[in-house]
């Protein structure tokens, strides 16, 4: 892929699906949801999505995912979550079963981040300009 956003996918992995989909859904505001899996999934596998259009190029979307063999936490990529102003949902976090691992940063010309754990031992950045 030429000039764009090679990223179309993404899956955080939880232990505890209903505390994970509370916790992402208060702290962005959103509502996840759960779509059936096609008969050659595995069926120990259950998701829940982020709101997206599949159609719309250089768009990432994603799901929270609990499946036997991968623990949630302790992982090496962070995903960023796009903001108005991160300070918003950073106030959320707490609330909704997560902590601040760094509040509010500022990037310079790049903006301002927030990194956090969720309630699975997940790290999770929050991005905006503002």
């Amino acid at each position: 892929m030429k000039n764009g956003n090679p990223v179309v996918w993404f899956e955080i992995y939880v232990d505890d699906l209903k505390r994970a989909k509370k916790f992402y859904e208060t702290v962005f505001q959103l509502e996840l949801n759960e779509m059936p899996m096609p008969d050659t999934a595995d069926a120990s596998m259950k998701m829940l999505f982020f709101p997206s259009n599949m159609e719309a190029k250089n768009s990432a979307s994603g799901a929270l995912v609990k499946m036997e063999g991968f623990k949630a936490g302790n992982n090496s990529t962070i995903v960023y979550f796009m903001s108005e102003d991160c300070s918003k949902e950073e106030s959320r976090i707490a609330a909704a079963g997560g902590s601040i691992s760094k509040s509010k940063t500022s990037l310079g010309d790049y903006g301002f981040m927030v990194l956090a754990a969720d309630t699975e031992g997940n790290m999770i950045g929050v991005h905006s300009m503002k």
